[in-house]
């Protein structure tokens, strides 16, 4: 895969998991309802800062990994294909029938974009994600260091976008979102992509 392909594909993904409501989107919904957009704006930079701490762990850890071994690379790939399978798998057959803001668990925190970042960096399953699904995009013969932290970055573009989005149209976004038939089938769609992804991961040349 080229340089070109590879930033295109990783991009769409993104993308797409970016709108997938979550964690993320329900601390912001609630931060700006019950809050203000000031204070949610901060969350979503404790956020975006939570990431870019996950891909400092995973960059150098991850760099090791691919540049060790054949047997690690693999161990790697066919773990990271595994988990992303059953990512995709849990979306395809339980898609969840609601999103509420609810679901983002208060932190002790007054501190927003304090909390915005621990409700990332405390949270492994993003280490493990990135783990799992960075390396197929990282072109053979490039820096995994250079390329965790670029790929990184794509997707905080696209999370602040999406952020700002929802602080500047909080109502419009809490009503579409609050749709069951709209998060089932944004679940879907993803659990699709995954299982996509997934494939290609398994079949991948180092």
């Amino acid at each position: 895969m080229s340089v070109t392909d590879s930033l295109l594909a990783y991009t769409f993904a993104a993308l797409l998991l970016t709108l997938t409501p979550g964690l993320d989107t329900a601390l912001i919904l609630r931060t700006v309802t019950v809050e203000s957009r000031k204070k949610a704006f901060q969350a979503a930079l404790g956020i975006n800062t939570g990431c870019f701490i996950w891909a400092a762990l995973v960059a150098f850890g991850l760099g090791a990994l691919l540049t060790a071994s054949e047997l690690a690379y693999d161990l790697l790939k066919f773990c990271g294909a595994a988990y992303l399978c059953w990512l995709g798998l849990q979306l395809l057959i339980r898609p969840r029938q609601a999103f509420t803001a609810d679901q983002a668990r208060p932190a002790a925190s007054h501190n927003w974009f304090l909390r915005g970042m621990l409700g990332n960096v405390l949270n492994p399953k993003i280490g493990v994600f990135y783990v799992s699904f960075l390396p197929q995009f990282i072109p053979a013969g490039h820096s995994p260091v250079i390329w965790t932290f670029l790929l990184v970055a794509i997707h905080v573009v696209t999370g602040t976008l999406w952020s700002s989005f929802l602080i500047l149209a909080s109502g419009y976004a809490q009503g579409v979102l609050k749709v069951p038939s709209v998060v089932k089938w944004m679940d879907r769609i993803t659990g699709g992509v995954f299982m996509l992804f997934a494939a290609r991961l398994a079949l991948s040349q180092r």
